[in-house]
């Protein structure tokens, strides 16, 4: 079977994991071997003690990175939403995953932060506009957006479906599904 990683970045609320969740379903319908690496469960078992200052996150995104690419080297479709903010951190995965000619492709789900704020999943968005927090990611927080990713979703403007059925097509079209 072959694997990949599916990096779904984009910023909190975007509705990376949900789409993730949703492609999931479809792929072990199918009978392929698929992980959803979380970005919050991933901090809290894997990352735990992690803040979120740049070189924090940093080393989140590696450590998530290694994971994916052993899970994808082995045979897993590794789908991973998670912010990773940074396009050098990404980029480094991505180098990690050609040094050992595993498949990986980044899909950005590029929903607006207005949209995302409407949302707010977690109550991210009204902690940091209520002073509660501080370096949310996308509001007081950078966030790079990738500039030529392998797919750009705009999930405001479709179902979680299509959405899923948009990655699909994609891991389809590279022969990894």
């Amino acid at each position: 079977m072959t694997g990949a990683t599916v990096w779904l970045t984009g910023l909190p609320s975007a509705g990376k994991t949900t789409i993730a969740h949703e492609l999931a379903r479809t792929l072990r319908a199918e009978g392929h071997r698929v992980e959803v690496l979380d970005g919050d469960e991933i901090r809290e078992f894997l990352s735990a003690g992690l803040g979120f200052s740049r070189a924090d996150r940093d080393t989140n995104v590696q450590r998530i990175g290694f994971v994916a690419e052993l899970l994808a080297r082995n045979g897993v479709l590794a789908l991973v939403p998670v912010i990773a903010p940074f396009t050098d951190s990404r980029e480094a995965v991505r180098k990690r995953h050609q040094a050992g000619g595993t498949a990986y492709l980044e899909v950005h789900v590029a929903t607006p932060v207005e949209v995302c704020s409407v949302r707010d999943v977690k109550g991210l968005y009204a902690k940091q506009a209520a002073g509660e927090i501080s370096g949310l990611t996308g509001v007081d927080d950078p966030y790079e957006e990738p500039e030529s990713p392998d797919l750009r979703i705009e999930s405001q403007d479709q179902t979680v479906q299509e959405s899923a059925a948009a990655v699909y097509a994609l891991l389809n079209e590279r022969g990894l599904v």
